[in-house]
């Protein structure tokens, strides 16, 4: 199941919205057969895998990180091909919350005599789909919030100088998590301030879609280099759109003169984008923690204090300790000079382990 999960990871940053799966066939001992998901549109783990095996498939056994799936999509359903191919048992990692499949690839297998068995390695499965999984039951994209920060918790000086706090180790990072994500998220401040281009540059890896909560509509007569053809802007309800920008512009209901963020992650979920990448500036990160919709934390935290500036919790205000926001430690290592915090929101944690 280990290389199944393995080579389901080929598939990381290309599959969406359909999950990311990697199959291994075993028989007598021995592996007869792999394939993966490659991308969307492209065969089947199970297709790929049996492809590979060819007759050695019969009496053997398939390993799947997710489900088969038992319905026609864009590929033929992969249980059937599973009972065609002769395959005695199959063990898969997680079950597919996907209301086409959600236990019925497993009972077709069981119907044909196939011997099922579910549950291995789940943990591993699940954070690995996290985002299709999050799709699936909770209608909306996993957020992984991404920030650069000093020791004092600063994102900008006063003035919002912010580049850079971070080293280029750090800043290669942050590419490589832009290439594991469907979208990537900023503010119409950063978009004035930066001008970023939000694509993968530091290491290979698809770019992802730019995604701007427009709190300022001027922004979409400019020239940014996020506005590409692929961008998808969000604007407060009763906002004027420029028909040149009309396709891909949603007027969403509003707080405090933003998008709301609910549902602008509502949205996204309709167009079949699973992760989402939250690259914006201290009031729109602060928003996502207050609000709970922080699934995830990448933080790189350079060695430096910068006094009085922008912090990554500007709008939060708190009274007491224990109305503190939780967050729990997945990891700490370092990126070159700086150090690197991944974390959870306990309640995303919890959610993905049921």
């Amino acid at each position: 199941m280990r290389q199944a999960l393995d080579l389901a990871l080929r598939g990381l940053g290309k599959t969406t919205p359909n999950p990311m799966v990697g199959c291994v066939i075993v028989k007598d001992g021995a592996v007869v057969g792999r394939g993966w998901h490659d991308h969307l549109d492209g065969l089947h783990a199970e297709a790929a895998a049996l492809r590979d095996a060819g007759d050695k498939a019969r009496g053997a056994t398939a390993y799947v990180t997710l489900e088969p799936c038992s319905h026609q999509g864009r590929q033929p359903p992969c249980a059937p091909a599973l009972v065609r191919a002769g395959i005695a048992r199959c063990v898969c990692a997680v079950g597919d919350p996907n209301p086409k499949v959600d236990g019925r690839g497993l009972k077709i297998l069981s119907d044909a005599g196939v011997e099922t068995v579910c549950g291995v390695l789940q943990k591993e499965a699940a954070w690995l789909n996290r985002g299709f999984l999050s799709l699936q039951t909770r209608r909306r994209p996993w957020v992984t919030l991404k920030a650069a920060l000093s020791l004092d918790g600063n994102m900008a000086l006063s003035d919002g100088t912010s580049q850079w706090i971070t080293g280029e180790a750090a800043r290669a990072e942050s590419h490589r998590l832009r290439g594991e994500n469907d979208a990537v998220l900023i503010g119409s401040g950063t978009l004035k301030r930066d001008d970023p281009s939000l694509t993968v540059r530091a290491v290979e890896g698809p770019s992802p879609r730019p995604v701007i909560l427009c709190s300022d509509p001027a922004v979409l007569e400019g020239k940014y280099k996020a506005l590409r053809r692929d961008a998808i802007v969000f604007v407060p309800e009763g906002t004027a759109i420029p028909p040149e920008r009309s396709g891909h512009v949603y007027a969403v209901s509003s707080s405090a003169a933003r998008p709301d963020l609910k549902a602008a992650l509502e949205k996204l979920a309709e167009l079949g984008l699973a992760r989402v990448l939250v690259e914006a500036g201290p009031t729109i990160c602060s928003a996502f923690i207050a609000a709970g919709l922080a699934d995830e934390y990448q933080l790189f935290v350079a060695p430096v204090f910068m006094g009085e500036g922008r912090k990554i919790t500007a709008s939060i205000r708190l009274r007491r300790m224990d109305d503190a926001i939780p967050m729990t430690l997945r990891g700490v290592r370092t990126a070159g000079r700086d150090l690197w915090i991944e974390g959870g929101n306990p309640c995303s944690l919890d959610w993905l382990k049921q």
